[in-house]
């Protein structure tokens, strides 16, 4: 089972820009093999941030405006979102040592 629940384009505003923590957004489709790749690699790092942050999953072909407006050209595409703003973005697929380089910055404090 995914750390990374399904997201609408109709919640995607309430549950990722105005959200209170960090969002984790993993654009994919089902057909994507290199997306169900990715998905261990980045339920390890949702484990290891635990509640520090948020994570989701956006299928693109049931929200191509979605795509569209965060100009997914390919999948997998993971944005993390901070105050309602995409902050670090990675394109295709990445292990879990790399996702972390990418992404623990934007939690260290």
């Amino acid at each position: 089972m995914s750390e990374f629940p399904p997201l609408s384009e109709a919640d995607f505003d309430e549950k990722v820009l105005n959200a209170s923590l960090p969002v984790l957004v993993e654009f994919s489709a089902v057909w994507c093999g290199p997306c169900r790749r990715l998905e261990p690699e980045l339920d390890k790092l949702a484990k290891m941030l635990g509640n520090r942050v948020q994570c989701y999953k956006v299928d693109v072909d049931d929200n191509p405006d979605l795509a569209f407006r965060y100009q997914i050209l390919s999948v997998p595409t993971v944005i993390l979102f901070q105050n309602g703003e995409p902050r670090g973005r990675i394109n295709g697929y990445q292990p879990y040592p790399r996702l972390l380089e990418i992404f623990s910055p934007y939690f260290d404090s």
